[in-house]
């Protein structure tokens, strides 16, 4: 049946259940004939659509980009303010950070008017007056677009996230953390300001696997990740180097401070046991650190090398310690 202004829609029992909306189906309608407006409002909810309303194109586009915008858009093409292809050429023009799909209802349906509707950038179109099961089925299809994208977004970040993040623990893995570190390096050289590294390594890991297991050994793990989490600011860079070694680096610490900030995370991991499946383990780290100096000129390679030397100082003074490098980036034991 059609649905034409003064008459109410006839809703069609859904078909298949599976395309049924669920409430998360938003839908912004832009008409500006007040009869379509409330047929179309009347009809997608009651098929399950959460239904907003406009009545021009100028409050179509503004809605559209706002940052809650529906995802799904039904525009009428001729519209008071803007026609429904210039909003839909201005939406592609700077496109939102999800995809909007763009149904545009027209009384045109000449190939020139429907190719040009397609080239502003509609997605699909529905001619009036239009059949209210076959504004379903293209309404679902738009739905179910949306849906695939995200899914495939969903997909291309869970690769993004496992190609970048250390599996056991959760924090950036060994290629992605170099890569901020290297970041951080160049971006404290543009600044001529301070930046720290600190490499930490767990004690005694060997003994723990042997005694309580290789299983309690990633509890261990991944454990410390968190508590170093936890301990770093947000805009620290943390990651696994390898094994049992871990690496955070810091901006805007001086030496002195620097100091104070690993020996905060080497308390964060030792002060309290480690619950793993059947124990309770004693866990402490050795944290070398080295700050580089204003206006100095080093590299990656050279602060890793240098923290990482400081942490064998550490562990050669006893572990469960803190031992920095001195600031021309020779090791200076710090007591």
């Amino acid at each position: 049946m059609g649905l034409l202004p003064g008459k109410k829609p006839v809703l069609p029992a859904p078909d298949d259940a599976g395309d049924v909306a669920t409430a998360g189906d938003r839908v912004l309608v832009a008409e500006d004939d007040p009869v379509y407006r409330v047929a179309l409002q009347h009809f997608l909810r009651g098929n399950g659509y959460q239904v907003q309303l406009v009545s021009d194109g100028l409050q179509a586009l503004q809605e559209a980009r706002s940052p809650q915008a529906p995802r799904l858009l039904l525009l009428d093409w001729m519209m008071p303010g803007l026609q429904g292809p210039e909003v839909c050429r201005q939406l592609r023009e700077f496109p939102a950070e999800r995809y909007q799909y763009v149904l545009l209802l027209t009384a045109k349906d000449t190939t020139a008017d429907i190719v040009a509707g397609l080239e502003a950038g509609a997605d699909d179109y529905l001619t009036k007056p239009f059949d209210a099961p076959e504004l379903l089925a293209r309404v679902r299809v738009g739905a179910r677009m949306i849906r695939l994208q995200d899914s495939l977004l969903a997909a291309q970040e869970a690769l993004r996230f496992q190609a970048t993040h250390d599996p056991l623990t959760g924090i950036w893995n060994h290629g992605a953390l170099l890569e901020l570190v290297r970041a951080e390096v160049e971006r404290a050289q543009r600044k001529s300001s301070f930046v720290s590294l600190f490499m930490i390594d767990l004690d005694h890991f060997k003994r723990i696997n042997d005694e309580f297991g290789h299983p309690a050994g990633d509890i261990v793990l991944h454990e410390i990740a968190q508590r170093l989490s936890l301990s770093v600011r947000p805009y620290d860079v943390l990651g696994r180097y390898g094994g049992e070694e871990f690496v955070v680096v810091a901006a805007e610490l001086t030496s002195e401070r620097a100091y104070q900030f690993a020996e905060r995370l080497r308390t964060a991991v030792s002060s309290t046991p480690i619950l793993t499946s059947g124990s309770a383990v004693n866990v402490t780290v050795c944290v070398g650190v080295v700050t580089t100096q204003l206006h100095s000129d080093y590299s990656v390679e050279r602060l890793i090398k240098s923290a990482d030397e400081a942490l064998y100082v550490a562990k050669r003074n006893g572990r469960n310690r803190v031992e920095a490098a001195a600031p021309d980036l020779e090791i200076e034991a710090v007591s």
